[in-house]
């Protein structure tokens, strides 16, 4: 669905998580990118830019009678990880090297 948007700041966006509200009005999407944080929130502007379109292109393909509106939202969530990762990679060579 992504690539139905001509922006080039969606490109490389993957989404993470779909929230829906419990009366299907309302879907925040969140999403990171492969290139970090501000290509991410670039990503984001654009895809709720398009939001419109991409809520027409679900609404042929939904048997919905409502199709949520659609809020694209930045996800800390994976690059967060990756800092831990690297943190934690950090202090066990660190300990190899005491060691």
């Amino acid at each position: 669905m992504l690539t139905a948007v001509s922006d080039p700041r969606a490109a490389g966006a993957t989404l993470t998580e779909v929230d829906v509200s419990p009366d299907l009005k309302q879907a925040r999407v969140y999403l990171t990118h492969h290139r970090g944080e501000e290509a991410a929130r670039e990503a984001v502007k654009a895809l709720n830019r398009a939001s419109g379109h991409l809520r027409r292109r679900l609404a042929g393909r939904l048997s919905l009678r409502i199709v949520p509106q659609l809020v694209f939202t930045y996800d800390p969530s994976v690059d967060q990880g990756f800092r831990i990762d690297a943190l934690l990679r950090k202090a066990h060579a660190k300990d190899e090297k005491e060691s």
